[in-house]
């Protein structure tokens, strides 16, 4: 592994956290959607990660990366409420399940993880920094 696969590594750990909190924050904004483009209310989704190669056939890990956005399976869940537009003939309307606390809690761990990868990445550079001004001496 030289030096510079560390920047790399903390690059698609950025990214791949970032796609997380994209994913996380369309969760949120769409916990009341009733209706969307494939009919129904909307469903919770997910990030998939995976190991990356930074080389193509290469069997080094040297990454992550976002293998797949995956919808959750849970059913939507009941909720009485005669007045809303999308009601049915008893009054129910088939809410997102999803569980704002839940996500905030993804939020922050993904928040977290990202920061980790900023201090490596910023980290790595300095030590690159610190070993150019060794070798001017």
């Amino acid at each position: 592994m030289n030096s510079f696969d560390i920047l790399s590594i903390s690059g698609s750990a950025l990214e791949a956290q970032r796609r997380r909190m994209n994913v996380i924050a369309s969760n949120l904004a769409n916990a009341q959607s009733t209706r969307t483009e494939e009919g129904g209310p909307y469903k919770r989704q997910d990030v998939v990660f995976a190991s990356a190669a930074l080389e193509s056939g290469s069997t080094e890990l040297k990454g992550v990366k976002v293998a797949d956005v995956v919808t959750d399976g849970k059913p939507p869940k009941p909720v009485y409420d005669p007045g809303h537009p999308d009601a049915n003939e008893e009054g129910v309307v088939l809410m997102p399940d999803i569980n704002a606390m839940e996500e905030m809690v993804n939020m922050m761990m993904a928040y977290r993880a990202y920061e980790a990868s900023v201090a490596t990445y910023n980290t790595a550079k300095t030590m690159m920094l610190k070993s150019l001004e060794l070798g001017r001496v």
